[in-house]
């Protein structure tokens, strides 16, 4: 096993061709890359795999090609993708081996973390973290293993997402807990989303003409983590042992006092394991709200004078305000906050919200300019002394450029 390191791009990197990956337990979305100029050539997704019948859909240019078939695993998946691609017609691949390398953007590798060509040391401490990620590592690891034994020629590439987070300081990651717990089972705030937030990291510094910006990266959609970077690097994140700590999410609990648990066990005869699954499933802006986990359900129900969807909408505001004052607190200013993601980049109602009243410390908005934006813009008034910006994020793009580098090293 070696570890490879992350870069950004050179744009002078060779005419290779790397297929990205984004794997659920039944689904498969990918895109393909040209690395020679970072040109996305084509996108697609396979639902409901292990299924009777599944959908497959890719995009090309303007020709897009959807297929039902039976696929039972992620091997199939990539194969049909592969036939898809290839199109005597439409396709942009002559054929499957003209692609180098499937980049991965794997969640949780514990003792691992950083970029890695998958081999079974890669896949066993994937598998160490499987309960730390149960809704994530599991099916990464059996499409690992089914793509080996179908692309034996194929570079599978590991991109973690907590890579990005190694250089936040102890203070800021350690729990306080027994050592001997944090040293033998790696229990620490690792952090995710760690593509999104690197991608923001590199765009906000092309952006704002300097890498010593100190940013604030809130990635806000149905999974939702705020990262503090200063120097390009991350410095403070919210998201902690597991994806499902830090903000409420759509149906994630978020941050959660352990201790309440034996209470919800005594009174509702669950199992641990059933208690989890329930705050993992039923919490966040569900739980809350008693609707929906999807934020624009929330937001039309609370219009409409539901109290429940409000409250789940005051504390999902709440929660991201309390971290963003901590995370300007550790960088001792904010020269930039940036939004992004499906929340992020698309409701004006949540962005305003955040800024609201923060006047004191330099953060004005324009409520026009939030309400009007379409796409990278800033949103921030002539006297604010923070910069404020909507950046879509491309975690895929990272990954692939990632992919590259462990080539290169290989």
């Amino acid at each position: 096993m070696q570890r490879m390191e992350s870069l950004s791009p050179t744009h002078e990197e060779p005419a290779v061709l790397v297929l990205v990956a984004n794997l659920g337990s039944t689904s498969f979305k990918y895109r393909l890359y040209d690395m020679s100029d970072e040109r996305c050539l084509a996108r697609g997704a396979v639902d409901r795999i292990g299924d009777t019948e599944s959908k497959c859909t890719v995009s090309i240019g303007e020709w897009s090609d959807e297929r039902t078939m039976s696929v039972p695993d992620h091997g199939v998946a990539v194969e049909a993708c592969l036939a898809q691609l290839t199109d005597p017609e439409h396709g942009v691949l002559k054929d499957a081996s003209e692609v180098a390398a499937i980049g991965f953007k794997a969640v949780h590798g514990g003792r691992l973390s950083g970029v890695f060509r998958v081999d079974a040391d890669v896949l066993d401490a994937m598998a160490e973290m499987n309960a730390a990620a149960p809704a994530h590592n599991p099916p990464y690891i059996a499409a690992m293993k089914a793509m080996q034994q179908r692309f034996a020629d194929l570079p599978l590439v590991a991109a973690f997402e907590t890579d990005f987070h190694q250089t936040i300081p102890a203070a800021r990651k350690e729990y306080a807990i027994p050592r001997d717990w944090a040293n033998e089972f790696h229990i620490r705030k690792w952090g995710f989303h760690g593509a999104s937030h690197r991608y923001i990291a590199t765009r906000s510094a092309e952006l704002l003409g300097r890498d010593d910006a100190r940013v604030i990266s809130c990635h806000l959609g149905g999974s939702s983590s705020i990262t503090a970077i200063r120097n390009r690097q991350s410095v403070m994140t919210t998201m902690g042992m597991t994806p499902q700590t830090g903000l409420p999410q759509n149906n994630r609990v978020g941050d959660f006092d352990p201790f309440a648990l034996p209470l919800i066990i005594e009174r509702t005869g669950m199992t641990l394991d059933a208690a989890l699954a329930h705050l993992a499933s039923q919490g966040g802006l569900l739980g809350l709200s008693g609707r929906s986990g999807d934020i624009r359900d929330v937001e039309e129900a609370a219009e409409a004078g539901d109290a429940g969807s409000q409250l789940a909408l005051d504390v999902y505001v709440e929660e991201i305000r309390r971290h963003l004052g901590g995370m300007i607190v550790a960088l001792g200013g904010a020269d930039a906050i940036v939004f992004t993601a499906g929340i992020g980049e698309n409701d004006d109602l949540i962005r305003g919200r955040v800024c609201e009243g923060l006047e004191e410390l330099g953060i004005v908005l324009d409520p026009a300019a939030n309400q009007s934006l379409k796409g990278e813009a800033t949103f921030h008034a002539e006297s604010s002394r923070t910069a404020l910006w909507v950046i879509p994020t491309n975690e895929e793009i990272i990954v692939a450029r990632q992919t590259v580098s462990a080539l290169q090293q290989a």
